[in-house]
């Protein structure tokens, strides 16, 4: 059937060049940024494997023109490398693994349950985030001095064991799960603790790997808190070590290079591990009310 007087619009070749130069520019932009971002993390890696000949020579090679790993092998001998390795490892794991589980946990409690003050609770709890950390680490402190938490691994996980924005994160990508599905959980028989170690959690495993690599990466470089209450060498992490050792040898910057990449390196696999999960968390948690 033909329709009279109608009139079908063609783009034109120039509205359609310019959408494709306009992408093409957009792709060249960020493999540019990417590039720069990136430029930093690559001399630091390929530096590690330099001589000490190489990394100070004037102008400056980008590439190891006779690749070593002396430099990690020294790295160990100067100074008690694998001992700060595990203080940040155990410093890391523990808080991040607890702060997962209960940020999950609350959040699946503040999504799906109605009870007494819940809304109020969960904005006090939001209100937190808007008080600066600087304010805090002095009563925070001090509250550690006073119940004997200073220079110990205790001191340290201690004020890391929750997440307001853990627990906001986790409630915005529960609402997101339909309720059909836990009332038939329910009407199977299953218990509350049931519903959530075994709907829950498999279900939003892009929010709790998205809140992983943010805990464990904010724990892995924490700095001021750790400066604070550890006092002995025994108990140091990785983030007050590799400044010390940065100071002691910094004649020597191919050694600070591999003490510096194998401090990040931990982080840079989680992210390439969870990768999948975390953009997927990222575009998936959303605003919802």
């Amino acid at each position: 059937m033909r329709t009279e007087g109608a009139v079908f619009h063609q783009p034109s070749r120039y509205y359609l060049w310019r959408s494709r130069v306009i992408k093409i520019l957009t792709y060249l932009t960020l493999i540019a940024i990417a590039v720069i971002m990136l430029i930093p993390f690559l001399w630091m890696i390929l530096g590690s494997f330099k001589t000490v000949r190489e990394a100070m020579q004037f102008p400056p090679t980008f590439l190891p023109e006779n690749p070593t790993l002396d430099n990690y092998r020294e790295v160990f001998s100067r100074l008690p490398f694998a001992r700060y390795y595990l203080n940040t490892v155990i410093t890391s794991v523990i808080p991040t693994v607890i702060t997962v589980f209960t940020a999950a946990m609350a959040g699946f409690g503040f999504s799906k349950y109605r009870f007494a003050l819940g809304s109020f609770l969960f904005w006090l709890i939001l209100a937190t985030m808007m008080v600066p950390y600087p304010v805090t680490i002095v009563p925070l402190y001090i509250m550690a001095y006073r119940v004997g938490l200073v220079n110990s691994y205790t001191g340290i996980i201690a004020v890391n064991l929750s997440s307001a924005f853990g627990i906001f994160m986790m409630r915005q990508f529960c609402l997101s799960l339909p309720d059909d599905l836990l009332d038939a959980a329910r009407i199977d028989g299953s218990t509350e603790f049931g519903i959530f170690f075994r709907i829950i959690l498999p279900l939003t495993k892009p929010a709790l790997a998205t809140l992983t690599i943010f805990t464990f990466t904010g724990n892995w470089n924490a700095y001021m808190w750790p400066l604070l209450v550890i006092n002995s060498d025994r108990l140091r992490t990785l983030s007050l070590a590799i400044p010390l050792f940065n100071g002691q040898y910094a004649s020597f910057p191919n050694l600070v290079y591999a003490a510096s990449t194998m401090a990040v390196l931990p982080v840079i696999v989680l992210f390439v591990f969870n990768q999948r999960y975390f953009t997927e968390g990222i575009t998936m948690t959303g605003m919802k009310e």
